[in-house]
């Protein structure tokens, strides 16, 4: 049957109508399942923190982490932290009876055949000591010439506070992050230290930063020359303009270091663990190993919003791979059994393989009006992509057990920092900002290391670059 043109000409126009608004519904269709997936994100599936969960956060079960299997509270061996009784109390109180509790007899002194001990352990009332230096001034009998004697290094004001004192507020405002204000309160309320001032307590953090400068120094420079590193950035903001913070750590050291640019990076050697930041791998002559944390939240995300197979399946090799590594360790062995690498790494070829097939029988997602380049891919086929390109790096931790298994150490040592921008917004100027990574990198290195964080303040800072020698 032969159409009339006007007739053909009002099929092509409705074909054509149609094909545009199943081009329109399938946008439409992408974008909701977009939104969704924004929607359905949290911390356990993603990268966003802890506070943005808001009052949905996620069940402790739902963790990257699993659960263990073992019973709640302290296990088997293990050394517990109870208080436990002096020998030499500070001070002694007796209390004694005057009558027996049983035929109301009078007790005297001779009858006592025991003692039971009992022991409250509280703080004093809060004061200051006050010392007194007084410098002896002497007339020579020879010249009648007057001659004052020296006082001791740093006492140098009629009246002032001591190095503890100044120890004490450099620590609550840059390892508890307790603004200068409240500092002077903290200290008024557990010391009596009434006349503290904030000022006081930013020109103590100053000036402590400059005497740690060589400490600091010391830490970055063997941070640098360790074989295995974590590194990892964060924004903040000083005097209202976006700067980052960039960490290199490893488990008895941090360094800090404050930049206007993110990509400002520089290290050699050795092998990097970090989350993936393209810029890491333009640094020459350095080994990478990504965190598979990052990568655990990626595939939750896969698995509770997307429901794709294959993440589950990748997502129990990474664990079982990461027991294995432990055990091993446990065990006392410098490598996995070959049968047990080979059997974990064809079984990691085989979930990225069934995945890559999996998105290439996907319909093609549609480009956002005036984008520009190639079609986008799906968040599961990108991952699958640097799973498969970066397989050396997400698996190194299986070859060398040097290398963990994620970058929290980084993260943990970022993380305050973030609590610091929540607190107090940003630093007023760059010297501040510096002055703060600086003294965290020496109180979270000391913290690494098991000392005192008072005494690792008052103490001389060669004594603290003596002791980072290698």
């Amino acid at each position: 049957m032969i159409l009339p043109p006007e007739l053909r000409d009002l099929i092509a126009a409705l074909q054509s109508e149609i094909e545009a608004l199943r081009a329109d519904n399938a946008a439409l269709r992408q974008e909701v399942a977009d939104l969704r997936r924004q929607l359905d994100k949290n911390s356990s599936n993603s990268s966003k923190p802890p506070s943005s969960d808001g009052l949905k956060k996620p069940r402790v079960a739902g963790s990257t982490r699993g659960q263990s299997g073992k019973t709640s509270g302290g296990q088997a061996g293990h050394a517990g932290g109870t208080l436990k009784q002096v020998a030499k109390p500070d001070v002694i109180k007796r209390h004694e009876a005057e009558a027996c509790r049983h035929c109301l007899a009078g007790l005297t002194t001779a009858m006592v055949t025991g003692v039971e001990k009992r022991q409250v352990f509280d703080l004093p009332e809060p004061r200051l000591d006050v010392t007194e230096h007084q410098a002896m001034i002497y007339r020579c009998a020879h010249c009648r010439g007057r001659t004052t004697a020296s006082f001791p290094e740093g006492v140098i004001s009629s009246a002032q506070y001591g190095p503890r004192v100044r120890a004490a507020s450099v620590y609550l405002n840059v390892q508890q992050l307790i603004p200068e204000d409240r500092v002077a309160q903290t200290m008024a309320d557990l010391f009596g230290a009434a006349r503290l001032c904030p000022n006081s307590v930013v020109a103590w953090g100053r000036r402590k930063a400059e005497e740690f400068k060589a400490v600091a120094a010391q830490i970055a420079a063997l941070v640098a020359h360790a074989c295995v590193r974590h590194l990892d950035e964060t924004g903040f903001r000083v005097a209202g303009k976006g700067q980052w913070l960039h960490t290199a750590s490893t488990i008895a050291l941090t360094s800090y270091r404050v930049s206007d640019k993110r990509g400002d990076l520089s290290n050699r050697g050795g092998v990097i663990v970090h989350d993936h930041f393209k810029p890491y791998y333009a640094l020459p002559g350095v080994r990478h190993a990504l965190c598979n944390a990052h990568h655990l939240r990626e595939l939750k995300a896969l698995i509770d919003i997307d429901k794709e197979q294959w993440a589950g399946q990748m997502r129990d090799l990474l664990v079982e791979a990461n027991g294995a590594v432990r055990g091993a360790v446990v065990e006392g062995a410098a490598r996995l059994p070959t049968l047990v690498l080979r059997t974990l790494i064809k079984r990691y070829n085989a979930i990225v393989r069934r995945g890559l097939a999996f998105h290439r029988n996907q319909p093609p997602l549609a480009k956002k009006i005036g984008a520009r380049g190639r079609a986008p891919h799906r968040s599961g086929h990108n991952l699958l992509i640097r799973l498969h390109k970066f397989k050396r790096d997400v698996l190194r931790f299986l070859y060398d057990f040097a290398v963990p298994f994620t970058n929290n150490e980084a993260e943990r040592d970022l993380r305050m920092m973030k609590v610091k921008m929540k607190i107090s917004g940003g630093f007023r100027t760059m010297a501040g900002a510096r002055t703060f990574a600086r003294l965290r990198a020496v109180i979270s290195t000391g913290r690494k290391q098991g000392w005192n964080i008072l005494q690792t303040l008052t103490a001389n800072p060669n004594t603290l670059t003596h002791a980072l020698s290698p």
